[in-house]
């Protein structure tokens, strides 16, 4: 009789292990999708005039769209062209239109990432450096006064690479975070996501090989990019310009009372005005 405990927990044991493995290959062939949730950022607000789209066509034949929004009213002298990088589940349109309303005197520009809806093909980490580089090249010969990069969260980690590759008047960093491989462990802790992970952000270590000037706003009370993932990124930083905390979480940043302020005072520092 003691032969049938011993078989049950072996049983047991080898369903446990098979859980695991198969919740760990739907974890590895499914990270896309959980990185990049392209249906949470499907519907975007209205524009108001003067908005309008532009189609820019990738090597491999996709089709990544870009919104622009000119000046809510004239600039009292030239202003930075602010080109904005969206969360993993926000919608450019909507990032364009809190920009516009925000910084009024700026002209607005913000990019619906790879396979996010108008976009087309596939999002990933790789892509959303390529096309970064081509929305760049694509605004930079208008921009008078240059480009401030603007990234939110994930896009942050955009507007990093994108800093290593162009010239940029500053970069504002939201809610960032040192590496996707480390945020993703943190928040995984009981998988090998080190291991598992295809997608390569790594925010810290491009920044800190970077004199771009930069501006990070960050949420006191963020339980998505903990303390320990923000620290290095602010340690990176060599021409830290701003450093602003807000009393807010992680999605309800944006809706703070201080956010607006704090989004205009990084953009003063980062280009001098």
């Amino acid at each position: 009789m003691s032969e049938i405990p011993a078989m049950w927990l072996l049983k047991l044991t080898l369903a446990l292990a098979g859980s695991y493995v198969i919740v760990a290959a739907g974890v590895y062939f499914f990270q896309a999708r959980l990185i990049f949730p392209a249906g949470l950022a499907a519907f975007g607000p209205d524009l108001p005039a003067g908005a309008r789209y532009v189609e820019l066509m990738t090597e491999e034949g996709d089709r990544i769209v870009l919104v622009r929004l000119p000046p809510g009213r004239p600039p009292a002298k030239p202003r930075p062209l602010l080109l904005g990088f969206g969360g993993n589940a926000w919608n450019a349109d909507a990032l364009a239109l809190m920009l516009h309303q925000i910084l009024p005197e700026h002209e607005v520009a913000a990019m619906h990432y790879r396979g996010y809806e108008p976009s087309d093909g596939r999002p990933s980490a790789a892509a959303l450096f390529v096309d970064a580089r081509q929305a760049y090249d694509h605004v930079a010969a208008e921009a008078e006064a240059g480009v401030v990069s603007v990234g939110l969260s994930i896009g942050a980690a955009v507007a990093v690479d994108l800093a290593a590759t162009r010239h940029l008047r500053g970069v504002i960093l939201v809610t960032p975070f040192d590496s996707l491989k480390e945020l993703a462990a943190h928040h995984y802790s009981w998988l090998p996501v080190r291991l598992l992970l295809q997608h390569r952000m790594e925010t810290a270590e491009t920044l800190r090989n970077l004199d771009v000037p930069t501006a990070i706003i960050t949420a006191d009370n963020d339980l998505v990019v903990p303390a320990a993932r923000l620290a290095p990124v602010r340690a990176a930083a060599r021409d830290l310009r701003s450093d602003i905390a807000i009393g807010a979480g992680h999605d309800d940043l944006y809706g703070h009372p201080d956010f607006a302020g704090a989004l205009r005072e990084s953009i003063a520092a980062v280009s001098g005005d």
